[in-house]
């Protein structure tokens, strides 16, 4: 266990450090001027200048990146350059809506894959060959796309949920819920089909050895070797997937998180983008790098309980 958190932290600073490093020049060189979007179309060249000035554009990209990079290292992400607030307090008044949309796509692929998974696993036959198809649809559908088509039908043909926005869960958790259900649904069904697949896969495998027949044969319930023993030992390969997804999933919000207007990470990073708002990009790219390295060692950890002889001590 200790040889596992000594690795995990090491490989973890290494990853930080190439991500924000990647993430600051490839943002520094990218077309665009901060001052200039400050300024606008009326600004003199002598503003221009003197407002690079005053924000450090005119240093050099490693004195930049330096000065940020001291600044995390004593906690403080620094400030926006478009708005002049605290980076921190920014990523903080929108982590819990990206949290909720990405714990929430997470659950809904977790809980209809596997079912899925499982029935299919059992059932083979025409079953089976349905997950094959749905797995195909679930992972060509375009987010962006079925966002839209699940707007028109169940915002606007049937207006059973809202269309755009988002309520916080402190000031109406009725209304949290249903300001989710289609930006969830978006961003979860990709993850079914993939999951449905995986979950069959490890499932089929496992219902094909021998200690399944002998549990058989000593008058074991099916349900009791198929969720007992038989998904346990499938679960290895599936936590893996869950794993995969949760940190795609942060990536995905981009796309969602602007289709549905929801004032999470995935919008301010295209905000921040647009307006050459390096620290904020910054920000974000660490926030997501971060709970990558942690799903690292949780499925590790996970692992570990699953499966004795994969610990590390």
């Amino acid at each position: 266990m200790i040889r596992l958190l000594a690795r995990w932290l090491v490989t973890s600073v290494l990853l930080l450090f190439v991500v924000s490093a990647l993430t600051f020049v490839l943002t520094a060189i990218a077309p665009g001027d901060a001052a200039r979007v400050i300024l606008g179309m009326n600004g003199t060249q002598e503003q221009y200048e003197a407002l690079r000035l005053q924000l450090g554009l005119d240093d050099p990209l490693p004195v930049r990146y330096w000065e940020w990079l001291s600044g995390v290292l004593r906690g403080d992400l620094g400030v926006s350059i478009y708005s002049q607030q605290s980076v921190a307090e920014i990523i903080g008044s929108r982590l819990g809506t990206t949290f909720s949309l990405v714990f929430g796509g997470l659950l809904f692929s977790a809980v209809i894959g596997i079912a899925l998974g499982i029935a299919s696993a059992r059932g083979r036959g025409p079953l089976s060959r349905a997950t094959d198809v749905i797995s195909l649809v679930g992972a060509s559908i375009p987010n962006f796309w079925l966002g839209f088509i699940l707007v028109s039908l169940f915002a606007v043909t049937l207006p059973w949920l809202p269309a755009t926005g988002y309520v916080d869960l402190a000031t109406s958790p009725a209304e949290w819920a249903r300001s989710l259900v289609l930006p969830v649904v978006t961003l979860g069904v990709g993850g079914v089909a993939i999951i449905a697949k995986q979950t069959r896969d490890a499932m089929s495998k496992q219902l094909g050895l021998d200690y399944v027949n002998a549990m058989r044969a000593q008058g074991l319930s099916e349900r009791s070797i198929v969720f007992r023993h038989v998904l346990k030992n499938a679960a290895i390969p599936i936590t893996t997937v869950l794993g995969l997804m949760f940190t795609g999933l942060f990536s995905g919000t981009v796309l969602v998180e602007n289709v549905f207007a929801l004032p999470g990470l995935g919008g301010l990073v295209v905000q921040a983008t647009t307006t050459h708002d390096i620290p904020i990009v910054q920000g974000v790219a660490l926030v997501f790098a971060f709970f990558v390295v942690v799903t690292n060692l949780a499925v590790d950890l996970i692992y570990g309980l699953l499966n004795p002889r994969a610990r590390i001590s």
